[in-house]
């Protein structure tokens, strides 16, 4: 069966006290109509309707893409009116409502709730609740069948007495939408079009209404402000801790881990507190990742180790190397196996080869070090002249002293030794030492400055 997804986005989030659109607001660094639209894609529809309102060039800036159709909502007049916006688009033989601001729904959900659509048959998605304050509610009859879905500021305190609440997200049979939302009224306490009103319109016609509830109501919760939006967010890190639990990961503390992005991870990973995992991210076997650290688009290998405080981003790191504490790397860094870079180093479209060492206070950038080869303390690549980047390339087993800046372009071949507090702008050859610093003068009878006494 073919499927039609309108998404609903067009609400101006008041609560939210924001320039930004309701819709756009970032939970796990994805915005919350970003991640609605990202379950979409996943059902592998035939079309995707959002339907906008405030800040609908801001929307349609950030999200724009080939299988998006954005429909303008240019008054807002309650959830049936912004449907029907996209009703002349629609052509599938089912259609799913979604929202733009409840971004946690699983898709596993949604598949159970459109196997409940059928021609004679529409699907409602539920859920129970200790308080549905706020939530319109489901309202059966004698033999538990759906009857009609009455809102929270239409009920009445019998009504408001049932736990069971309506998520608003629905799945109707194409033929029948347009029908039903042409009959929806605005009689009612907001004197808005209610979404809702189809239920009763389709007991009426003769229709089944399926149920499927939400297992965890934290699913179809929406934001409506910053405490909501937040509480979105720690749920969603703790769901994707435990799934990363259940594959072999070790938390130090699931309450202190955040990711925003997409994770990779392999077995026996630690994985201790105040971690951030951004965009791209793999984690092979037996890597460990201390505390505070944070890692964006990054290829950790088996067996790395990053130290506490590190910031990769666009790093790649082979098997057995590590970095850190308090190292940066920057996008073009490579490590090779068993490299090691150590605190305060920073990396910038830098290889270093297998075994090699940057222990510590270095800045390589453009460079490529070559296995075995050891970089003193100290020591810069002056990699931009202010205008253009050039390379410095250090071959294997090469010893960098202390203190060193190496001019780019530059080439410093194998087994070559620069002594410290060198300034090195040539070719050092194979083997050699290679010397550049001002030969010390000692300046005798000479009279340290002394303070002068203020009157």
């Amino acid at each position: 069966m073919s499927l039609d997804i309108v998404i609903l986005a067009a609400g101006q989030g008041t609560r939210m006290r924001s320039a930004l659109p309701k819709v756009l607001h970032p939970v796990a660094g994805n915005s919350m109509l970003g991640h609605v639209i990202h379950s979409a894609r996943q059902l592998q529809p035939q079309g995707i309707h959002v339907v906008i309102g405030h800040g609908a060039d801001a929307v349609r800036e950030r999200l724009a893409a080939d299988d998006l159709n954005f429909v303008l909502q240019d008054k807002q007049l309650g959830t049936g009116h912004a449907v029907a916006q996209a009703v002349p688009g629609l052509s599938a033989d089912n259609v799913l409502i979604l929202y733009g601001d409840v971004p946690l729904i699983e898709v596993a959900t949604l598949q159970r709730l459109l196997q409940k659509v059928s021609a004679d048959q529409l699907g409602l998605l539920t859920v129970n609740l200790t308080d549905p304050t706020g939530y319109g509610r489901i309202v059966r009859d004698g033999d538990g069948q759906v009857q009609a879905i009455v809102e929270h500021k239409d009920a009445s305190d019998a009504q408001k007495a049932i736990k069971e609440g309506n998520t608003g997200i629905l799945a109707v049979p194409g033929k029948r939408l347009a029908e039903w939302l042409a009959r929806l009224s605005n009689d009612n306490a907001q004197g808005e079009y209610y979404l809702t009103d189809v239920i009763a319109m389709a007991v009426s016609d003769g229709l089944v209404v399926a149920t499927e509830t939400a297992q965890d109501p934290m699913e179809v919760q929406g934001a409506n402000d910053r405490r909501q939006l937040a509480e979105l967010e720690r749920h969603y890190q703790l769901r994707e801790g435990r799934r990363l639990m259940a594959l072999g990961v070790t938390l130090r503390d699931p309450a202190r881990f955040d990711v925003r992005g997409d994770v990779t991870v392999g077995r026996d990973v630690l994985i201790d507190v105040n971690v951030v995992l951004e965009g791209r991210v793999v984690i092979e076997d037996d890597v460990v990742i201390g505390p505070n650290c944070y890692i964006k688009d990054s290829t950790l290998g088996r067996g790395v180790v990053v130290k506490a405080n590190s910031h990769l981003d666009g790093a790649v790191l082979h098997e057995g190397s590590d970095a850190g504490p308090f190292a940066r790397l920057r996008p073009g860094t490579v490590l090779e196996a068993r490299a090691h870079v150590g605190n305060f180093v920073e990396l910038k479209n830098a290889r270093i080869g297998e075994g090699a060492k940057a222990g510590h206070l270095s800045y390589l950038g453009d460079a490529d070090i070559g296995a075995g080869s050891n970089i003193g303390a100290g020591t810069i690549t002056c990699n931009y002249d202010g205008a253009n980047k050039w390379k410095t390339t250090i071959g294997e087993d090469v010893f960098i002293g202390s203190n060193n800046s190496l001019v780019a372009p530059v080439d410093i071949l194998a087994g070559a030794t620069t002594a410290a507090g060198s300034t090195i702008t040539q070719e050092v050859p194979e083997g050699q030492l290679a010397v550049a610093r001002t030969r010390q003068r000692n300046v005798e009878g000479w009279k340290r400055p002394v303070k002068i006494k203020k009157p």
